[in-house]
């Protein structure tokens, strides 16, 4: 277990906003930029142009065979028709934002590039999801996507700012995988990924429905931010059965009845969201280069 002097390096790193990572300049201007202009969106595929690494990403989004897009897509104009200028915002957000902290030093444990590739395979299950919730309850499709890519933001925040700390908290994971996963990292860190991800919403400023999934999305605050918030419960739901691969620690495991039925989704409709998941699973994991 994790000593009382990596538990208070790290309180007293979280107590110094200076040692959360910084939102990259791009993250800040994209999230800014409205799309209810011409101007606005003009901007928007300026800014994706202008970065190789998230327009390469964007394009390769696009030819996911995970979207079902039948043409081949080659420039980011022609990715913004097919998915949506709104959807590209919130992939290109996620993109930036996460841009730097993935290119850390993977370690024994854990490494980064894995926990890309589970975000963005939760964005893709999350969109099919809610497409059988009811459009009273359904969140937009802009904040689908950005959940999903940040919804683990902070374990990425946390190896940032302690590596060391990051590989015994993984290793922690791996060797316990029944038990919940808040209660081993409170026992091996004393903190959370999720009060992690909250700290690093509030200095980025992120929107209230996303700052509530980073900081809600497991038990057993999940189950009383759900009702209010379906986009939590979404992630927690779709976390629950997406199959093991990358990131594997503390995925999968039942859906309640009554969390499906909190999304307003038909318990008749939930194993075809099952198998549709695994296949989409399978299909991302197919654009694990990009990554």
């Amino acid at each position: 277990m994790t000593d009382e002097s990596t538990r208070a390096r790290l309180k007293r790193a979280l107590s110094n906003l200076d040692s959360l990572p910084a939102m990259p300049a791009t993250a800040q201007k994209l999230l800014a930029l409205p799309l209810d202009t011409d101007e606005g969106e003009a901007q928007l595929l300026t800014l994706i142009g202008q970065d190789p690494q998230i327009s390469a990403k964007v394009i390769g989004l696009a030819n996911s065979p995970a979207l079902g897009i039948a043409r081949k897509v080659s420039t980011v104009p022609d990715a913004a028709l097919l998915l949506g200028l709104s959807r590209i915002k919130s992939v290109a957000i996620g993109i930036a934002a996460l841009s730097d902290l993935s290119k850390l030093t993977a370690c024994r444990h854990f490494k980064p590039q894995d926990l890309w590739l589970h975000s963005m395979t939760m964005a893709i299950v999350m969109r099919v999801i809610a497409q059988s919730m009811p459009r009273e309850l359904r969140p937009k499709e802009d904040q689908i996507f950005l959940a999903g890519l940040l919804h683990d933001i902070g374990f990425m925040a946390l190896h940032h700012i302690d590596a060391e700390a990051s590989n015994e908290l993984h290793q922690q994971l791996g060797m316990q995988p029944e038990r919940p996963i808040l209660d081993i990292e409170l026992e091996t860190l004393g903190i959370t990924h999720c009060y992690i991800g909250s700290e690093l919403a509030r200095r980025w400023h992120l929107p209230p429905e996303i700052a509530a999934v980073l900081g809600y999305h497991h038990p057993p605050y999940v189950d009383e931010m759900g009702e209010q918030h379906p986009l939590v419960r979404l992630v927690s739901v779709t976390e629950k059965i997406l199959p093991d691969f990358g990131i594997a620690e503390h995925t999968g495991g039942e859906v309640e009845e009554r969390e499906w039925l909190e999304l307003g989704i038909d318990l008749a409709d939930t194993e075809d969201l099952c198998l549709q998941a695994n296949e989409l699973a399978v299909q991302t994991a197919q654009l694990s280069d990009m990554f």
